[in-house]
């Protein structure tokens, strides 16, 4: 898109702008064959991503355009978060953008067109036809559901065999009780309840799974979940979503609006709950670092606080999609600026 299209399209409110910008990306479809350099290359679960760079769960949330999401660069994307039902999410408007703060507040309650929506989506996409490029599926549970491990292992059964991993949302803000999902016996009951499902199918079996944990937690909460995820061999951790805090500095006359608070001011809280859990675990679990990336040297922060691999989504809004090379460049220039020869090298080597 060019940077005309962009400035326009930023003219609208920010959840018709984000309609205008998936239309968009869906005709502009053309397949490019992109190169990443090898000092971005990284073999993890099993996968093999050509840079760390992805873009986060919010923005694709049904799998409508994956492989224009790929043609900016992306090494990996998120689709999601998908819901068993399709539902509308909560009352608009529920997106704010906070310009002066670099940040965004959203209120959008997992919004989307239901599993069987996405299913049909993901079957048309075919990961084995993909030449490069790793596909995350982010589900969640609808907002009246009694029966929350129900619907995630509904999601993981049906989607589970389209995407390259799977990501269990329990962090978003925007759901009510969605959260409590975080702690220590309903953790616990979830991903017993989930491995009893990926066992029973052998296309699930070996699937990597991550859970996406909130910035908000406690030190005896960030423990107990590193606890339970290396007794039971999870595959890793999201750190972090949106958070409920709000910053003393923010600027903006949209600061106090309900909702996840995402973007710059959300950088320091996130690294550090991932240098925490990247501690707590010894390193030995695989961990993307998510909040307030906005350039090369956050990016390389975060990694060096212990994350893998690295997802953005404010930053995207504010700067188009220029920033996606922005950041692997800049990457790149540091990397070898400090004598590494790959950016699995720099991974947890200021924690």
């Amino acid at each position: 898109m060019s940077e005309l299209l962009i400035k326009l399209v930023k003219l609208f409110p920010p959840e018709l702008a984000h309609n205008i910008t998936l239309n968009l990306l869906k005709f502009s479809f053309k397949k490019k064959s992109l190169i990443d350099n090898k000092i971005l290359n990284q073999h993890l679960l099993g996968l093999d991503f050509s840079n760390p760079i992805g873009l986060a769960a919010g923005f694709d949330k049904n799998a409508e355009v994956v492989n224009s999401i790929f043609n900016l660069g992306f090494g990996f994307t998120e689709v999601g978060t998908i819901t068993p039902k399709s539902q509308f999410g909560n009352s608009k408007p529920r997106i704010f953008r906070l310009k002066e703060d670099q940040a965004v507040i959203n209120h959008l309650g997992f919004n989307n067109k239901g599993c069987n929506h996405a299913l049909k989506n993901l079957q048309k996409l075919n990961l084995s036809n993909l030449s490069t490029g790793i596909v995350g599926i982010n589900i969640g549970k609808n907002k009246n559901s009694a029966d929350a491990i129900s619907d995630y292992c509904y999601c993981l059964e049906k989607l589970g065999p389209y995407g390259h991993y799977i990501t269990i949302n329990i962090s978003s803000p925007n759901t009510p009780g969605l959260r409590d999902l975080q702690k220590r016996g309903q953790i616990e009951v979830l991903v017993k309840s989930l491995q009893k499902k990926q066992n029973e199918f052998q296309n699930l079996i070996d699937k990597p799974i991550f859970f996406k944990i909130s910035p908000d937690l406690n030190d005896e909460q960030l423990r107990d979940i590193a606890l339970i995820s290396l007794a039971n061999n999870i595959s890793g951790l999201i750190i972090s979503n949106s958070t409920t805090e709000r910053h003393l500095s923010l600027k903006s006359s949209n600061k106090n609006e309900i909702g996840g608070l995402s973007g710059k001011p959300l950088f320091i809280r996130s690294t550090v709950t991932l240098k925490k859990m990247f501690s707590l675990t010894n390193g030995q679990l695989t961990l993307i670092g998510v909040g307030g990336v906005s350039n090369g040297k956050e990016c390389y922060e975060k990694m060096k606080a212990g994350a893998n691999l690295i997802q953005i989504y404010t930053s995207l809004i504010f700067q188009g999609p220029k920033i996606v090379n922005k950041i692997k460049n800049e990457l790149i220039d540091l990397i070898k600026i400090d004598g590494f020869s790959n950016v699995k090298e720099i991974v947890g080597k200021e924690v």
